[in-house]
């Protein structure tokens, strides 16, 4: 179970690291891309790639895992957009504009850029946080697990009560200080 939590948070982690380099690279007015309330994690990262790790391990090599890995990854994404808007009524992104979108939840670009950010993601990343997890003692991972299962019970809570992401995203530190 740490390996997977270690994975999960590692990913949602530098997912929420190439969000803000996303947002920084397009000159986005909205730099501010946080997921939870307070922890820089975003995860449906973490999900996609467990998700991905999950699959068989022929469907993890070379063409299958761009393939498959790339298929699983938009379906996370997709079933991770439709969970926000159905049962917290907040749209954590739109594609609507962009070409090949599937209700406004997944697109062909990103489908394309998943599958090849899977592979560096499968085999230069992972292995290294299958070995941290290996080594950081039971009781760190609990008090992480601790400290990212209050996050998220506040984050889910705040959404569900207020159904406004951009609040959530400026809920603890003033947009100034974003920029």
């Amino acid at each position: 179970m740490a390996e997977f939590l270690w994975i999960f948070w590692s990913f949602s982690l530098l997912g929420w690291v190439l969000e803000r380099l996303f947002a920084a690279v397009t000159r986005s007015p909205r730099r501010r891309r946080r997921c939870l309330l307070l922890l820089p994690l975003c995860p449906v990262y973490g999900l996609g790639m467990a998700a991905v790790l999950a699959l068989p391990p022929s469907l993890r090599s070379e063409w299958p895992l761009y393939l498959w890995g790339g298929l699983t990854a938009t379906a996370v994404e997709y079933i991770y957009h439709w969970w926000g808007e159905t049962f917290l009524g907040v749209s954590f992104w739109d594609y609507t504009g962009v070409f090949g979108n599937f209700c406004g939840r997944v697109c062909l670009p990103f489908s394309l850029a998943w599958g090849l950010l899977l592979f560096p993601a499968v085999y230069l990343v992972t292995p290294p946080v299958v070995a941290l997890a290996d080594r950081v003692p039971v009781g760190v991972t609990w008090w992480l697990l601790l400290a990212f299962t209050a996050d998220a019970v506040c984050s889910l809570r705040f959404l569900a009560v207020t159904h406004d992401l951009e609040a959530l995203r400026a809920a603890v530190w003033p947009v100034s200080a974003d920029r």
